[in-house]
């Protein structure tokens, strides 16, 4: 009798609970990662840059000037100033947080079918909270499948940490062949030559594509090819900071040469009669021209290696976050795009601090101020 059949065991709503004590909630600070790093609000729509900022589709559109990331001016492909690529991994983030944080919150998340009793119980799998009558149903629907189903209560008691570790579940990844990816057909093989996922169906019958691999195999060589990346560039961001500090320092020298020499100026003139009010303006005028130059270059230089320097941190930020909650599936669809913004970071240098003049050579002022 069917009735009688017996159901997969799971986790019991009305046991007691678990003798863990709850943990402390994770710092709001420590997922400040996945908002968009201009408005620093939550986004389904958020967009990867090719200088490796994440920015919302709003911010992306309010953006002026077009064409340039807000957050360190790198030029954007794109004519309408919108990238093609979505940031996939913090977009599932933010929505498995928001799990959590219904689960953290003080009276409960409600039961997702019935939507009346308080849930006991959330099904990785099915991804809804269960009352104790639904799960039972759920369990009985359910008895020729194995769907992870675990206590709320157990769930309230882990850190966010742990349960984005958790629920990081692999995905399947489908054939790359048109209509195949429709048809569900799953793929376990990568072909090296084309760079595509195929069926088995397409490995076997195309004589065209070889070598295979694993496709895991491929998803874990992704995933060590950007740590590799990261490493390098990891040492050869200290040539930037250095480079970076070298700048401030010059550009500083620079400000307080001028400081000194408009004083100097100031001091004289103010000691000569009303006659010479107008050489005295004609000697800051020359100060400023003399400057001027030199303080826009170096405001240039300083703005290309600052924005170089925010694409690296943004860069290592989100290949560690990669490697800490990234799906194959995520992997197989950001790696190439964060790759070719990782290798086109590595091929720039710092800047070479050339001679420059020195930023208190006034001999000319100082020469029409004595003839003064």
């Amino acid at each position: 009798d069917s009735a009688a059949a017996p159901m997969e065991t799971g986790p019991q709503p009305g046991t007691s609970s678990c003798s863990t004590p709850p943990q402390p909630p994770a710092a709001e600070d420590d997922f400040q990662f996945v908002l968009c790093e201009r408005c620093r609000q939550e986004s389904p729509n958020l967009k990867l840059l090719t200088c490796l900022h994440t920015l919302c589709l709003s911010c992306l559109s309010e953006n002026k000037p077009i064409g340039q990331c807000p957050v360190c001016q790198t030029a954007i492909p794109q004519a309408n100033g919108i990238p093609d690529m979505d940031n996939l991994l913090f977009t599932n983030l933010q929505a498995r947080l928001s799990i959590y944080k219904k689960i953290r919150d003080g009276n409960g998340p409600s039961c997702s079918r019935c939507r009346r009793e308080v849930a006991a119980v959330w099904c990785s799998e099915c991804e809804e909270f269960l009352c104790a009558k639904c799960f039972e149903d759920h369990q009985w629907f359910f008895k020729k499948r194995s769907h992870e189903a675990r206590r709320v209560e157990d769930l309230r008691a882990e850190s966010a940490h742990q349960f984005l570790e958790d629920t990081r579940k692999p995905s399947n990844i489908f054939c790359s062949r048109p209509g195949h990816a429709d048809q569900g057909r799953i793929s376990s093989i990568y072909c090296n030559k084309c760079e595509k996922a195929l069926c088995c169906s397409c490995a076997l019958l195309d004589s065209q594509h070889a070598p295979f691999c694993d496709i895991h195999s491929e998803t874990q060589r992704r995933q060590e090819e950007l740590g590799t990346i990261n490493q390098e560039l990891r040492q050869r961001r200290s040539n930037f900071e250095a480079a970076y500090a070298a700048l401030q320092g010059e550009a500083s020298r620079l400000e307080e040469a001028q400081r000194e020499m408009r004083e100097l100026i100031r001091r004289r003139v103010e000691q000569l009669v009303q006659l010479l009010r107008q050489a005295e303006e004609e000697l800051l005028g020359l100060v400023e021209a003399r400057q001027e130059r030199g303080r826009r270059e170096l405001g240039r230089e300083l703005q290309r290696v600052e924005g170089v320097l925010r694409r690296m941190e943004a860069g290592e930020r989100l290949v560690e976050k990669m490697s800490l909650y990234a799906t194959e599936q995520e992997v197989m669809d950001m790696q190439p795009f964060i790759k070719g913004s990782l290798e086109e970071l590595q091929r720039l240098q710092p800047p070479v601090l050339r001679d420059r003049a020195q930023p208190g050579d006034f001999a000319e002022c100082k020469a029409r101020l004595q003839a003064l």
